[in-house]
């Protein structure tokens, strides 16, 4: 018995020691230990404490699955990265604060696999991969780290305590501060308010449509920050969907894109009665997407909303 607790001791200890080395390889003896072959497998980000609103509880972020097996993480300045990927940054988070970045490379022949850059965007931490030649491939899901383990990547009071999909961050219209519908009905007297969330900062998001749908974000204390377009389809209307009217290739697209995402609204697009395509509002560790489709449900375009 002490020759095999002295066996998994060390075995443990040679996970950790490869994670501190950078190293994503797994170790090919038997380890049975899915938390360390998870870490072993994610990038470090940062503490909950890089989310506003976390609550006090701390943990530890991890981007998931940002360095596979047979690969090597190495850091990197931000100026040493492809230009494409400042140039796609700047074009998709706005005001963004770079953290840190990673060059992935196979570790038997060193040859550039990705690219894994963490940046801070509207006090909530992005982790995004990028081809070898600086093109954007997806959001890497971000877990804490008492989270790792399993299929959820969530707990109740959590950060992404969303996931369990049941819309907490979804607040009724008619809900909504009286200094928010009064600042609408003057701005933007034409819209029809159709959904609205609301942030762990305690910011809100109204989802509105005027000829074309917008996002309208709101501080805390209901003050007035910005207004974005939403992908746009002319001369459309637009119905709400659920999910599973979505075409298979849409979801097959955000699940690949934005791994572990959360549903929020979706509308089908119509002109004349001709399907033009879909908008889907998703939710990828905290930060909201609006992407749209065409009438095949392959990917148009995406806008980050906040």
């Amino acid at each position: 018995m002490k020759t095999n607790t002295h066996i998994k001791s060390a075995l443990l200890g040679l996970s950790i020691a490869l994670l501190s080395l950078g190293s994503c390889q797994k170790d090919k003896l038997t380890l049975d230990n899915e938390l360390e072959f998870a870490k072993l497998e994610a990038i470090t980000i940062s503490s909950t404490s890089a989310i506003a609103g976390s609550g006090s509880s701390s943990d530890t972020l991890y981007a998931m699955g940002a360095c596979k097996k047979g690969n090597k993480k190495n850091s990197m300045e931000f100026t040493a990265l492809p230009a494409s990927i400042a140039t796609y940054l700047n074009a998709n988070y706005s005001g963004y604060t770079f953290q840190k970045a990673f060059q992935i490379a196979i570790e038997s022949s060193s040859a550039i696999d990705s690219y894994a850059v963490i940046i801070q965007f509207n006090n909530k931490p992005v982790a995004l991969k990028f081809d070898a030649t600086g093109a954007f491939l997806k959001v890497f899901e971000i877990r804490e780290g008492k989270n790792m383990k399993g299929r959820g990547g969530w707990h109740l009071g959590g950060c992404f305590e969303h996931r369990d999909g049941k819309q907490r961050d979804t607040i009724a219209v008619s809900l909504l501060p009286v200094a928010i519908k009064a600042y609408l009905s003057t701005a933007y007297s034409s819209d029809t308010l159709l959904h609205a969330f609301v942030n762990k900062d305690q910011s809100i998001i109204v989802i509105s449509k005027n000829v074309n749908y917008f996002a309208t974000a709101f501080s805390a204390t209901g003050a007035f920050m910005k207004r974005i377009q939403l992908p746009a389809f002319q001369h459309a209307k637009g119905k709400s969907i659920e999910v599973s009217a979505l075409p298979a290739a849409s979801l097959t697209y955000l699940s690949n894109t934005y791994p572990n995402y959360v549903f929020k609204k979706s509308f089908e697009i119509k002109a004349n009665d001709t399907l033009k395509g879909y908008l889907v509002l998703i939710d990828a560790n905290l930060t909201k997407y609006a992407v749209s489709f065409d009438a095949s449900g392959q990917f148009a375009s995406v806008v980050t909303i906040r």
